[in-house]
């Protein structure tokens, strides 16, 4: 599968950088704030390769890729032009579903690396319980200072991140953050006098690893800074503009912003210690429950700030990793029950897989690939995390550091407590036993997919010619258009240069018009400034007119065949307007790129020369 052109497709399908304010990803989700949702066709999202489901929650459009989401993410970072313009054409949202994509938007972001520290703790606490290393030795204390670097410092990553969400220069954000935990100023709050600027009190307050102060921060300081932008001339706009903010912050953060949110996160946290100490299993029960809803929904992430107040504060939480682990366990044992029972060999297969990354911690695939598609396995796989959730609860199960709970993130269940780790691993086994237990008691009838999946193919065969290819192991791709070539390494765009997505050659057309360069089926952009063509062997080409030319949204192209045809070498695919492109401000050097470049094929031949439609552009050879 090639994560790259997902993540190029669904991007396109979204309406690229017309459409898009800011894309981010976690750990599955491609996540997009668009100026309009009401132009994305989900439907037609969801038939892209590699993507397993398009939804609306929080705000957002999420994509779920799975766990190569970073390759994909990675690709549209590179064509992605970062506008965060104002948003048209938007719809009417409640204040809960803002709050909550505003909350996802920030967090989102910083998973990997609180992950990666959780990561590391776990290790820490291996080491420690086998005597491995000793708690006195220096690489045990860099270990510590390394993984306690992403929640000491999360003020700022989320500074960062914040910034983007409320549109404000993520340099002065993180400045601020900065202030808040720099050296001097903590060691004027450890030295136990009292600490005044201008005459005002500052709350001597320890803001490492908190949340809620520096995003309020970040949300009044946007509005200061689009205040002065609005004010100040433009011949001193750009010195002056950062200079207003900090006199207009430094004080409105130390003396009032800062406190406010340090009170809130210790009212917070004391109020989930009172719930926990009334009532101790509430929490982890209504995760294991309703784990897999919250997924559904993308409302999981809403729930890292509680769980980061819990953390800072006391050093564990059980909001969220006590319920999600054994609910996570459960669609691994859905999906594993599944395999077994279905006598469908494609089901037992991507049953089997989806099982084992949720056993591991990552249940989109599963929930969107098996869970779903029978009538009652979510109930069931609900019912499971109940039961898991409720030992936890009852047991006191608690979590000492992040991580998409699972059992490759069993670690992160080792602290103070010696027996908190059994605890888990007893959560986790009963969650597995009631899931799969169940699954095998529901109605399953698959035994026909087989033959209707064979009949459906039959029936493409009769409706579809056949593809052909003139070669096996090497093929000659002829030129799809005419003008000079130029090779990669010399193009601007680091995506094509850099040979992001694959291998070949450019060409500088002095004719707009494009044809097939061998026999295939041919994929058309909505834009029409880019065609792929698949041939019978896998082969993939992309042809990209120009640069940066989605932008004229299909303006000055003509496609001649419809996505999803059979094209001869030779047919003509598409023709485009030169001198109207060019007029437009826009660069023609036309990429012709090889992607599936996973070892499968080798390019030979480039060379920089004068090329016409048809002749010889370079070799493809299959390795």
């Amino acid at each position: 599968m090639d994560y790259q052109k997902t993540g190029l497709e669904v991007f396109e399908a979204v309406g690229g950088n017309d459409n898009v304010i800011s894309v981010t990803h976690c750990a599955t989700r491609l996540r997009f704030r668009l100026k309009n949702e009401k132009t994305v066709d989900k439907n037609n999202v969801e038939k892209i390769s590699g993507v397993l489901k398009c939804l609306t929650a929080n705000g957002e459009i999420q994509v779920v890729i799975g766990p190569n989401v970073t390759v994909a993410y990675q690709a549209i970072d590179k064509v992605y032009s970062g506008n965060n313009g104002t948003e048209t054409a938007k719809e009417k949202k409640s204040l809960g579903s803002r709050f909550l994509g505003m909350i996802s938007g920030i967090f989102a972001p910083i998973i990997p690396a609180i992950t990666a520290a959780g990561m590391v703790k776990a290790v820490m606490a291996i080491l420690k319980v086998l005597s491995i290393v000793d708690v006195d030795s220096q690489l045990y204390q860099i270990l510590n200072f390394a993984s306690d670097a992403a929640f000491y410092f999360m003020p700022i990553m989320l500074a960062n991140s914040a910034a983007k969400i409320f549109n404000m220069s993520s340099g002065l954000a993180m400045m601020l953050a900065g202030m808040m935990l720099h050296p001097n100023f903590v060691a004027m709050v450890n030295g136990g006098e009292p600490i005044n600027l201008l005459g005002i009190p500052v709350r001597a307050a320890t803001y490492s690893a908190t949340v809620i102060p520096v995003i309020l921060i970040v949300f009044v300081a946007s509005y200061v800074e689009r205040f002065a932008n609005k004010i100040l001339p433009d011949v001193i706009k750009y010195i002056a503009r950062p200079l207003i903010v900090m006199i207009v912050m430094i004080p409105l953060s130390l003396c009032i912003l800062g406190p406010i949110g340090y009170i809130a996160g210790d009212g917070l946290a004391a109020f989930l210690s009172f719930v926990n100490g009334l009532t101790p299993w509430l929490l982890p029960t209504i995760m294991g429950t309703f784990t897999p809803i919250l997924v559904l929904f993308g409302l999981h992430n809403g729930l890292i700030p509680l769980a980061s107040s819990q953390l800072s504060t006391l050093g564990h939480e059980n909001i969220m990793g006590p319920g999600m682990l054994p609910s996570n366990i459960a669609q691994g044992a859905a999906s594993i029950a599944i395999a077994l029972r279905s006598k469908n060999k494609q089901t037992k297969q991507e049953a089997l897989s989806a099982g084992f990354t949720a056993l591991m911690g990552i249940t989109e695939p599963a929930m969107y690939g098996v869970t779903l598609k029978y009538k009652m396995l979510l109930p069931v796989v609900m019912l499971g995390g109940f039961a898991g959730g409720l030992f936890g609860g009852i047991t006191g199960l608690v979590r000492y550091s992040f991580g998409s709970p699972g059992l490759a993130t069993l670690p992160v269940f080792i602290g103070e407590s010696p027996t908190n780790i059994l605890k888990a691993l007893g959560a986790a086994a009963i969650g597995f036993a009631v899931t799969f237990v169940g699954t095998m008691f529901i109605k399953l009838d698959d035994s026909g997919a087989e033959k209707k999946n064979e009949l459906e193919k039959s029936e493409l065969e009769k409706k579809e010619p056949a593809l052909t290819s003139t070669v096996k192991h090497e093929m000659t791709v002829e030129s799809p258009l005419q003008g000079y070539t130029v090779m990669l390494d010399k193009l601007e765009d680091e995506t094509f240069s850099q040979k992001i997505l694959g291998d070949g050659i450019a060409v500088i057309p002095d004719e707009g018009k494009i044809t097939a360069p061998f026999d295939g089926k041919v994929m058309i952009y909505d834009t029409k400034h880019a065609i792929g063509l698949t041939g019978t062997n896998g082969e993939e080409i992309l042809i990209h007119v120009g640069m940066n030319t989605v932008e004229l949204g299909g303006k000055y192209f003509q496609a001649t065949v419809k996505s999803g045809a059979l094209v001869k070498k030779g047919d003509i695919l598409l023709n485009f307007e030169i001198e109207n492109i060019k007029k437009a401000g826009y660069d023609l050097t036309t990429p012709v790129l090889i992607l599936n470049q996973d070892g499968t094929y080798r390019i030979d031949g480039q060379t920089e020369k004068y090329v016409k439609r048809g002749e010889p552009l370079f070799k493809v050879k299959k390795i």
